[in-house]
């Protein structure tokens, strides 16, 4: 009966004790602050996945350039489906940066044409 409730007096004060930073840190920033930090945060993400889709993309685009040498050298072991599906994956991976970008400007404008800025929303309109 009593290790129950100790447990339960255990859990709530790791809860408190986790949440405290939390509590801290919310009581002093504004909800602009924290869409800032929002923001920076989602431009690295961003620009992490950008990196990762480089990097990856001319890894399978090497991969598929030895899969044809292999492919040439014993062509009953290897398909030529392989290195030309990898060298298509490579393909699509190095043009993703590119896709994502002109897909985001597309769906929520560039510079002057945006409808929302930092300060507020903004008519597209110009009046």
């Amino acid at each position: 009966m009593v290790k129950p409730f100790i447990k339960k007096i255990q859990l709530a004060s790791l809860y408190l004790f986790a949440m405290a930073p939390t509590l801290l840190w919310a009581s002093h920033h504004t909800v602009a602050t924290v869409a800032t930090a929002v923001t920076t945060q989602v431009d690295a993400v961003v620009k992490l996945l950008n990196i990762t889709a480089y990097i990856a993309g001319v890894g399978f685009a090497l991969s598929g350039i030895l899969q044809f040498k292999t492919h040439k050298e014993n062509p009953q072991q290897v398909p030529l489906s392989k290195p030309i599906m990898m060298i298509l994956v490579a393909a699509c991976l190095l043009f993703l940066p590119t896709i994502l970008t002109i897909a985001g400007n597309s769906m929520f404008g560039h510079g002057a044409n945006s409808a929302a800025t930092a300060g507020g929303s903004k008519n597209l309109s110009g009046h």
